[in-house]
């Protein structure tokens, strides 16, 4: 008997030992943010990304007036944005109408998720020095719109000054403010706490443990489609999509319908970071039409499309290229998210770590942080979210990008030819 006491006894003690072990490695794997890039990168494009928002916005302004020198009738404009707390917050864009031909539109679209707004910045300087030329600007006019949600870029939030998701804001159609996200209110607790954030506390460090039991409950494709897909309820919350149009909506949207009018074909391509396998360039589109569909499908032929009905994905209300379609409901009409993947959020660990990042950050904003350290800490989380600091991810995204318009320039803007 005593043998056997004694036998359960370390049985016990072992199992203890293997628990604690194995929470110790869930805490501090779940908390690392450390990829060793090491992509093939060809070409060095770092020049392109900008230091902060005031730096990308005189790059913007510094290449819309060399634009203006090189082709005719080019639009420059910068839109004041109304602010609380900032009275020099501006969209910029520059529309370099078609030349000859008024036949196909092209609109790359950065910083709509504010803190986004470096790459999309990065991008867009590379698309004007490689790929805007008087070759394409014989039958395809060119918009840029610039840091589509300047407050979050400025302050790196991903949100607005409203705590907006202007991807959840954008109205296609009337009734979007009314539409009922019934998955939110069940998670509402787990991602929105109505404390001071304590980045240390037993409550965060073992956050994925508290949120594998929200999956054992549904899934994770459940899970993730209630918490990203928008919701218009708690506008303290996450992904809080607004009552009504934000102001970057509504000082935009004369300009753009004005801009839309001659062109018979419109590509729009919104430029993101944060979601889907590191370093990986994903083509992320809302579901459509079949025929819509098989056209999108022949544009970015060669390239895979992560359509947003898969169970790796999400779908979202309110995205603003949904919108500008709206604008222009007759015209042959392409539109396409670029998404760069950070923390490979398409595994359980690394969506799970994304979304944690999200609520801590909004935790903060709304409730204060209980230190210096926790805010600084959740901060530097959330611009190495959405854009890393490794000039191998950066360099290499670019690359990426540069191999889809290579492809899809040629076949847009060939397509009218005949």
């Amino acid at each position: 008997m005593k043998t056997f006491k004694k036998i359960l006894k370390y049985g016990v003690l072992s199992l203890l030992v293997l628990i604690i072990a194995l929470l110790v490695y869930v805490s501090v794997g779940f908390g690392k943010l450390d990829f060793k890039d090491d992509f093939d990168v060809k070409e060095d494009f770092l020049a392109f990304y900008p230091e902060n928002y005031e730096q990308a916005r005189e790059n913007f302004r510094s290449l819309s007036a060399s634009l203006s020198e090189r082709y005719n009738n080019v639009t420059y404009c910068p839109l004041w944005i109304a602010s609380e707390v900032d009275d020099d917050l501006t969209i910029d864009f520059c529309y370099i109408p078609a030349q000859s031909d008024s036949l196909n539109l092209l609109i790359l679209v950065s910083g709509v998720h504010g803190v986004e707004g470096y790459v999309g910045h990065a991008v867009q300087q590379m698309f004007a020095e490689h790929y805007l030329s008087d070759e394409l600007l014989q039958n395809t006019g060119v918009l840029l719109l610039h840091a589509m949600n300047p407050y979050g870029f400025k302050y790196t939030r991903r949100v607005t000054e409203n705590n907006v998701d202007m991807n959840r804001n954008s109205p296609s159609t009337p009734d979007l403010y009314e539409t009922q996200n019934e998955g939110y209110s069940q998670v509402y607790d787990l991602i929105n706490p109505q404390k001071k954030v304590r980045t240390r506390s037993l409550e965060n460090r073992f956050f994925f443990l508290k949120a594998m039991n929200e999956i054992r409950k549904a899934s994770l494709p459940v899970l993730r489609q209630a918490v990203l897909q928008g919701q218009y309820t708690y506008p303290e919350g996450l992904y809080f999509g607004g009552k009504a149009p934000e102001p970057q909506i509504e000082v935009l949207e004369p300009h753009i319908t004005q801009i839309f009018k001659p062109y018979n074909r419109i590509m729009i391509l919104d430029l993101h970071t944060g979601y889907g396998e590191r370093g990986k360039l994903h083509l992320f589109p809302n579901p459509m039409e079949e025929q819509e569909k098989e056209m999108l499908e022949y544009m970015f032929e060669g390239f895979s499309i992560d359509w947003g009905d898969t169970d790796d994905f999400y779908t979202v209300t309110g995205d603003f290229v949904g919108f500008v379609g709206a604008l222009n409901p007759d015209t042959e009409f392409y539109p396409m998210v670029f998404e760069y993947g950070t923390l490979n959020s398409q595994t359980t660990m690394g969506s799970l770590k994304s979304i944690h990042i999200m609520i801590l950050e909004n935790q903060g904003h709304q409730h204060g942080y209980a230190s210096a350290r926790d805010s600084l800490r959740v901060k530097a989380d959330l611009l190495e979210m959405y854009f890393p600091a490794s000039e191998n991810w950066r360099n290499y995204v670019i690359q990426q990008t540069r191999d889809v318009l290579d492809v899809v320039l040629p076949r847009f803007t060939a397509a009218n030819a005949d």
